[in-house]
């Protein structure tokens, strides 16, 4: 009895062999519409927020990065340059990047754009000194947000060492 099965199944497999290498249209159509459902199931259980969570973190990340970029630029260069440099923060409630500007020129050594979704709120200016201190004018904080999360950056202003706060 199961050598029937077996023999249908053989026939039926020299059948699909012999036919052209190319699909129905209506096995394209049924692939189609299953791909279409399993995204209109998937598509909302998407997190957004993880993604805005991501971004901001990669945007505190960045400005970290680039505030202890100013001060080391400050140390290195301080034979040459006894003014130092500073990280400027473009715009005043919502900034929407900022630039590192040697502060012995005017020239600005990088400029970096912050996304639309992420807020900075605090510091506008903080600006290192030949011996990696800020300044008695700079800003000492920084916070950084989106709508689920917000960081503080702190600096301290007679070491120029930044630390994070979430």
């Amino acid at each position: 009895m199961a050598a029937v099965p077996a023999a249908i199944l053989c026939l039926w497999m020299g059948e699909t062999a012999m036919r052209s290498a190319g699909h129905t249209l209506v096995e394209v159509i049924t692939v189609v519409l299953i791909i279409c459902i399993l995204t209109a199931v998937a598509v909302p259980r998407l997190n957004l927020a993880a993604l805005s969570g991501a971004r901001v973190d990669a945007a505190v990340r960045q400005i970290v990065t680039d505030l202890r970029r100013t001060r080391s630029q400050a140390i290195l260069e301080a034979a040459r340059n006894p003014t130092g440099f500073a990280l400027i923060v473009n715009g005043t409630d919502s900034c929407n990047g900022y630039r590192i500007v040697n502060l012995r020129d005017g020239a600005v050594v990088a400029e970096r754009a912050i996304p639309t979704d992420v807020r900075c709120r605090g510091g506008q200016r903080f600006e290192f000194e030949p011996l990696g201190n800020l300044s008695a004018a700079s800003d000492t904080q920084l916070t950084i947000s989106t709508e689920n999360r917000a960081y503080r950056l702190g600096i301290v202003r007679a070491t120029g060492a930044v630390s994070i706060d979430d």
